[in-house]
């Protein structure tokens, strides 16, 4: 018998007691040497599928958060035996934790990470158990090797600089693809799948990833539970598709994204990144229904969530209020605000992104043109340890130490320092006490994340009462705060009373400055209180608990579906469609040809018989003798309903004299090729078309690759070679244009598979599939099997009216009725098959079984 988890092992062991498994929610196994995860075969699958359908009943929701790091110090006790562990305080992780659980009193998190500090293998299992029973945190262990090469390599050397718009144009500037480190990434990947499928209950459990670090997890966890109830957040920017694409392994990364359930950004150029490379890379299309965005992958809806995270304002506001920051603020006021100087404070990372040194040129521009700010304003630069290693930080650390010297040499006087460089860890209130004092913090980075530093900035501004006065502002007195910030940062756009700037100019940065110091007490006031409600108002709780809540949203129809895995390695993906959605048996559908004498078989042709991508879309020979040797059957009446022109339909289908055929959706039919065409509809006004045609041509001449069709009674605007995201821009304006200028004229406006259609109101190829039953029913030949098969939306009619069929007189109750879509998707059909390449082996097998056995006159 195969278990889901370890807490399935329990129970089995404890005799199936409630109480027993429950508790041993807790206690996870221990694994003392790290592994790989091994590929698990279809049979765990199943499995997995058989425990998700037997929910078992939980007395509180439970998170597991995994990150890279756990929010946990660790420290080596003084005797060498054994360690010491704390919570890490400035964790966002731990952050989300304590907001969430005020509100939502039902969750309990479990972390799941690395700790910072190599653990011996000899003492892991006991920093496991000592962890998970102290702060619920289940620790990874990677080998020393294995960590170096996924963080310090693949991580920061190849996808940090990516991310942040760094293309590896030589192996100094970016890193190179590494398989090898690929391959480490993707071996760090699988460990901490194993330690989750140590710890997670999958019915009742949801697990929510962070970070780049981790992007190929969502494949592992779903290919063991393929109803996990998965979200993944990204903390860093995600690049445009013309940087994203020169990524090697681009497309495993984001097919093993759209295995979660929800995926969130920080703002919606990111989201819209990220959208933009599934629609070019994998043909993929979202839409937005009340609000939320969603993008359909293999009948499975992945959310999309944008949302920047907030602070931790409470941890902010205690150490506001700790003694040890108003020490601080006193001297800081000494040192500054006694001598009559303004601090304006910068706060980054010592790395490349940061744009240290784009900041200190701009200073120094400011000094050069405004010499009335020398000896009064001072830039206070706090460079944080940077979080990589390599040449790159070296040369910033050396680029920056070198500027710092010369603007004081320069503009420096005894007792004066215009900069001032603090490269030492500081504590967080030393941190929060530079903020108070700061008259603007400048935050100037090229490309970042989120970076809630101006967030920070604006909270300690608002202060509070001791603070004011040691400030010597009165107890009613407005509070004030300024900010500079990157257009290149996450927060920027939540950000708008301050002044944004491209970091790059080095003059408007300039200018910004000297803006923000000479703006008057009353404009800095509106900026100020706009910021703070804001930031008071979205909090890491909000963050937090709003994820969780579109996360239980999205996942609340999982037992409601059926879910199978299909493909291999990071290429696996879940399909999930309707119970009743299945597979075409071919030894079922022959058995049922075999067995009946009067069939109906309606076909769509692009995309069904003809693949969608082919360039030349004449049918093969093949396909003519497949089609031929099906109509030669006398049981059988053959229906091709395409939305080709009449003259196409004609020229390629000529030497088939027994094949039915609707052309333009249905508009015209005959029964065979020496019938007359007719018409299923009345006769429309073709003078639309002068009003139509004019407005396609004006997008066909601004959009690249798009076409007209002209038909009959149709006009198609078609995107098929246009870019993809622009076509589809372009073909929803096109269709709200059509819709007005057309409203009173008797036709109707569709969107199709990269086109646009203008056609006469009331045809639909569910009007042919109804005629041809009809007529049958008409001739006393009601068909006792139908095969109907097609692959887009306008197919669905045809499906439509053949399923209504069953229920009411057209067909009997014992007919053989097969709606088949190409493509596993929603559909109205109940039958799917792969391709074409399906179809027509489909089709070939049903010609061979009429070409063994004698038919039945049908008359025409």
């Amino acid at each position: 018998m195969v278990s889901n988890s370890y807490f399935n092992l329990l129970e089995m062991a404890s005799g199936g007691s409630p109480s027993l498994a429950r508790i041993s929610r807790s206690i996870p196994r221990v694994v003392t040497v790290p592994g790989i995860v091994p590929d698990l075969d279809d049979s765990d699958d199943d499995a997995s599928d058989a425990s998700s359908e037997r929910s078992s009943p939980s007395p509180r929701y439970r998170t597991i958060i995994v990150a890279n790091q756990l929010p946990i110090r660790a420290q080596r006790r003084q005797d060498g035996r054994g360690w010491s562990f704390s919570l890490d305080q400035d964790s966002l992780l731990l952050q989300l934790k304590d907001c969430s659980l005020r509100e939502r009193a039902d969750m309990e998190f479990v972390h799941v990470g690395c700790l910072r500090e190599e653990i011996p293998v000899s003492e892991q299992e006991e920093v496991a158990q000592t962890l998970l029973e102290t702060f619920k945190c289940v620790p990874v262990f990677l080998p020393g090797d294995l960590r170096s090469r996924f963080y310090h390599g693949f991580c920061k050397q190849q996808l940090w600089p990516l991310f942040h718009y760094m293309l590896p144009l030589s192996p100094d500037l970016g890193g190179r693809f590494d398989r090898n480190l690929w391959q480490a990434y993707v071996s760090a990947n699988k460990i901490f799948a194993d330690r989750i499928l140590e710890v997670i209950s999958p019915d009742d459990d949801f697990v929510w990833v962070h970070d780049y670090h981790l992007m190929v997890l969502p494949t592992f966890l779903r290919k063991r539970f393929n109803r996990v109830k998965l979200g993944f957040f990204l903390h860093s920017p995600f690049p445009s598709s013309e940087i994203y694409r020169t990524l090697p392994v681009r497309e495993e990364l984001l097919r093993a994204l759209l295995n979660s359930d929800l995926i969130g950004f920080h703002t919606f150029d990111y989201a819209r990144h990220f959208l933009s490379c599934c629609s070019r890379m994998l043909g993929l299309t979202y839409e937005s229904k009340r609000g939320y965005i969603g993008l359909e992958y293999y009948g499975r809806t992945v959310g999309i969530k944008i949302l920047p995270v907030g602070i931790h304002l409470d941890q902010l506001g205690s150490a506001l209020r700790l003694p040890e920051t108003e020490v601080k603020v006193t001297e800081l006021i000494k040192q500054f605000c006694d001598r009559d100087r303004v601090m304006l404070l910068g706060v980054d990372d010592m790395d490349i992104f940061k744009g240290i040194s784009l900041k200190l040129l701009a200073f120094e521009q400011l000094l050069v043109q405004h010499p009335e700010w020398r000896e009064r304003v001072v830039l206070v630069q706090i460079a944080n340890p940077a979080r990589g290693r390599g040449k790159d930080v070296k040369e910033v650390q050396a680029e920056s130490y070198a500027m710092v010297k010369r603007i004081n040499e320069a503009f420096g006087l005894p007792g004066y320092k215009p900069v001032i460089l603090i490269d030492k860890p500081l504590q967080f209130y030393e941190r929060m006490a530079y903020y108070v004092v700061a008259e603007c913090c400048l935050v100037t980075a090229v490309r970042d994340g989120m970076n809630l530093i101006p967030y920070e900035y604006i909270i300690a501004r608002q202060g509070n009462d001791k603070l004011e006065k040691i400030i010597g502002l009165g107890p009613s007195a407005p509070k004030k705060s300024m900010l500079v910030v990157s257009e290149f940062i996450g927060c920027s756009p939540s950000l708008s009373g301050a002044i944004r700037v491209n970091p790059w100019n080095i003059d408007a940065v300039a200018d910004a400055m000297v803006s923000a110091l000479e703006l008057s007490g009353a404009e800095k006031q509106l900026r100020h209180e706009k910021h703070h409600k804001y930031v008071s108002s979205h909090d890491v709780g909000y963050w937090a608990n709003s994820f969780l809540q579109d996360l239980e949203r999205t996942c609340r129809e999982h037992n409601r579906r059926r879910s199978w895995g299909i493909g291999f390695g990071l290429k696996f993906r879940v399909v999930t469609l309707d119970p009743n959605f299945r597979k075409l048996s071919m030894e079922h559908i022959v058995s049922a040809y075999r067995r009946t004498s009067k069939r109906a078989i309606l076909l769509d042709y692009d995309g069904t018989l003809m693949p969608q991508a082919s360039i030349d879309k004449s049918p093969s020979p093949k396909s003519i003798e497949i089609l031929n040797s099906l109509c030669h059957d006398k049981n059988n009446l053959v229906f091709l309903v395409s939305a080709r022109s009449r003259k196409d339909l004609n020229d390629w289908f000529s030497p088939c004299e027994n094949l039915g055929m609707a052309a333009e959706h249905g508009y015209y039919f005959r029964l065979r090729r020496d019938a007359e065409w007719e018409t299923c509809v009345a006769a429309v006004d073709p003078s639309w078309k002068q009003i139509a045609e004019p407005v396609m041509e004006l997008y066909t001449e601004t959009t690249d690759g798009s076409t007209i069709e002209d038909k009959e009674t149709a006009l198609v605007w078609s995107y098929e070679d246009a870019d993809p995201d622009f076509g589809s821009c372009q073909a929803k304006e096109l269709l709200d244009h059509l819709e007005s200028v057309l409203c009173n004229e008797p036709v109707c406006v569709k969107s199709g598979l990269n086109n646009v259609e203008v056609k006469p109101q009331g045809v639909s190829k569910g009007l042919v599939a109804q005629r041809l039953l009809s007529t049958m029913k008409e001739r006393d030949l009601s068909p006792d099997f139908v095969l109907c098969i097609g692959d887009d939306r306008s197919d669905e009619d045809m499906f439509e009216v053949i399923t209504a069929a069953m229920a009411g007189a057209s067909l009997s109750s014992t007919s053989e009725v097969f709606a088949c879509t190409v493509g596993q998707k929603p559909s109205k059909a109940k039958y799917y098959l792969d391709d074409t390449a399906e179809i027509v082996r489909l089709m070939q097998g049903l010609a061979s079984v009429s070409e063994q056995t004698p038919g039945i006159t049908v008359p025409s």
